[in-house]
């Protein structure tokens, strides 16, 4: 592709979402959309909570009306709309668990009818296996979970933003790599719209992004996912969309195990995330968001590295990855969520997103 597309794509992306921010912040005061402080939350102040709106509308006018994109990805603008929607009323409104989990798979549904459709898993004793039938059920179940797994994260500011722009710019170059420049395209259009945005919402942030905002992050990283591996007949490449996004389909495994472990209702809130754990042991809050950035950043670079080598080198990097996410986990309590003093100087925000 050209070069003076990319330059006009991310540059738009960029300005648009910047000029977008503030207009945000102003709507949310103004229709409700405000995040008040309680006892899971370490903000002390009302916050708008409608600053994703800046990211979704930038990247939507830029795949609309300047790359004009088709296929698969008409289906991710719509499902995207449709999830945006749905998390703007829960800003607005405080909808039910049940009515987002619905508005999640009505979006993922809309995408996997255009096409958005995971057709087959890695066998690593025999190559890759054809899922057939279970196709449509396994893709609902990829999208609608990363969705939830980049709003988990959404605890502290500037955090599922930068982590989703450090996956982002990963599939980008790894999209690149495979000779597929219009999803690095708009991949790139993504990490510009996020970084436009990102000053407004790290810390000390201006405003939140929302359940509209981080729930529009994990279905276009989740398709965006599935898109860039879907004419990919490499055995390891079924494995780098989780290992880009390990940071927040980890902590969302791990907080399932740790409420079935301590007997606890899966969708009951905790204080328990890697966030949380990190601040516990006494970490200030742009700390715990850096130290987070660059584990986010060491499995990217696991994700490129392995786009290179033989199989059977890249399964033994994913085991040793694997231990080593097991015991580190372990070792700072993601498993057992056992109560540590948390620093008094933290500040900031979690939001009550359900695990």
């Amino acid at each position: 592709m050209d070069a003076r597309l990319y330059i006009a794509v991310l540059l738009s992306a960029f300005v648009l979402s910047c000029l977008a921010s503030p207009l945000a912040i102003r709507l949310a005061f103004k229709i409700g959309a405000v995040d008040r402080p309680e006892r899971r939350k370490v903000h002390t102040q009302p916050m708008p909570r409608m600053g994703g709106m800046a990211i979704f509308l930038s990247f939507l006018i830029c795949l609309l009306f300047i790359l004009k994109v088709s296929g698969p990805f008409t289906g991710m603008i719509y499902g995207a709309c449709i999830i945006f929607l749905v998390g703007l009323l829960d800003d607005i409104f405080q909808l039910s668990a049940w009515v987002k989990l619905l508005g999640q798979i009505a979006a993922a549904a809309v995408a996997v009818h255009f096409g958005v459709i995971v057709h087959f898993v890695t066998n690593p004793f025999n190559g890759a296996l054809d899922l057939g039938s279970l196709s449509i059920p396994l893709t609902l179940l990829w999208i609608v979970g990363i969705s939830n797994a980049i709003n988990l994260i959404d605890g502290l500011d500037g955090l599922a933003a930068g982590v989703s722009a450090i996956a982002a710019t990963t599939m980008g170059i790894i999209a690149l790599i495979k000779g597929q420049p219009e999803v690095a395209l708009v991949t790139f259009a993504l990490v510009a719209a996020i970084a436009g945005f990102l000053p407004f919402n790290f810390y000390p942030a201006k405003t939140f992004m929302g359940d509209s905002g981080s729930n529009f992050l994990g279905f276009v990283l989740g398709c965006l996912a599935i898109i860039g591996t879907a004419k990919s007949a490499a055995l390891i490449s079924l494995f780098i969309p989780i290992v880009i996004l390990a940071i927040p389909i980890f902590d969302t495994f791990f907080a399932i195990i740790r409420r079935v472990h301590n007997k606890a209702p899966i969708f009951l809130p905790d204080r328990d995330h890697l966030h949380h754990r990190l601040m516990a042991l006494g970490m200030s809050h742009c700390r715990s968001v850096l130290i987070i950035y660059s584990v986010s950043a060491f499995f990217s670079t696991v994700a490129i590295v392995i786009t290179f080598v033989s199989s059977s080198k890249a399964n033994v990097m994913l085991a040793l990855l694997l231990l080593l996410v097991v015991l580190a986990a372990y070792k700072i309590g993601l498993l057992s969520g056992e109560e540590r003093q948390t620093s008094p100087r933290v500040e900031g925000h979690t939001r009550n997103v359900g695990l």
